[in-house]
């Protein structure tokens, strides 16, 4: 999905446009030996200097890479808010983001000492302290959704032009206001990691300051990880395609999340909280 350019708050960090092509043409040999020309995704490391010190690597598609790198330290709880931040420049020469703050972030050391390797693709890990905030997180329990939104959304990425389609290999997430009666697509992004994907779509939300009524779509499975990210951003629904892992499960019964899989067609699971689905009649 296209999105225009983003008009920022003076209070708001200053973010470089950096693109880069997200495929590239190879040639591979099929079955019967003949060469074939295909699209491939480009997967690229991106190193986060946050006030010249180094921090972490992340594996990329690089669609929005400010965006990602924003998020990113969001849902790692390392800032408060995006006006910690003075700017986000992104260099894919050197395959750098150079994060400068505006008074620091503290003790940052200890906070990013103990480092969890996750179940995401695209060699996710977070920081041991994320889940210790899972205690503190709690959404809105009034918030609603209908099988008939659900289907819609589904739908709406069955229909969207994607790398995916084009190259495979990819993974992808979205953003959905449900406040209409229909879905509304706010974001979608690709990328090598589920977890890169929602951490750019957090970084998006923290700009933008989206409606309050959303739903979050992923094509890979619900994890802790996922879920807790979702939390933090104040999404009450996240639907996927594939199923969900038991401390995702946990995660999304200890926040208030409803948690929907298996969703293709007319079909899903709804494997917690339930009572947030609009049954009809």
């Amino acid at each position: 999905m296209t999105v225009g350019p983003l008009e920022l708050d003076a209070d708001l960090p200053r973010l470089s446009q950096a693109r880069s092509p997200l495929t590239c043409d190879i040639e591979a040999q099929d079955e019967s030996g003949q060469l074939r020309k295909l699209a491939i995704p480009v997967e690229r490391g991106l190193t986060i200097y946050v006030d010249k010190r180094e921090l972490v690597t992340l594996m990329t598609l690089g669609a929005r890479p400010e965006w990602l790198v924003l998020g990113y330290l969001r849902n790692q709880g390392l800032i408060a808010s995006a006006q910690a931040l003075d700017s986000i420049t992104v260099d894919w020469e050197v395959g750098a983001a150079a994060v400068k703050t505006r008074g620091g972030i503290a003790a940052l050391d200890e906070r990013t000492a103990h480092r969890v390797v996750t179940t995401g693709c695209g060699q996710g890990s977070v920081f041991g302290g994320l889940m210790d905030q899972v205690q503190s997180l709690r959404l809105p329990m009034q918030a609603r959704i209908s099988p008939a939104q659900i289907h819609s959304l589904v739908d709406t990425i069955r229909l969207t032009e994607s790398t995916y389609k084009s190259a495979g290999s990819v993974h992808a997430c979205a953003l959905f206001d449900l406040s209409g009666e229909r879905p509304e697509m706010l974001l979608f992004i690709e990328d090598v990691g589920r977890h890169n994907a929602v951490d750019t779509i957090a970084g998006w939300a923290w700009l933008q300051r989206p409606p309050a009524h959303l739903a979050l779509y992923t094509t890979g499975r619900l994890t802790s990880e996922m879920v807790i990210k979702a939390a933090q951003m104040g999404v009450p629904f996240v639907i996927s395609r594939s199923g969900i892992t038991q401390m995702g499960h946990q995660v999304a019964q200890t926040v208030g999340l409803c948690a929907i899989g298996r969703a293709l067609h007319q079909r899903y699971l709804c494997f917690s909280h339930p009572q947030r689905l609009l049954r009809q009649g």
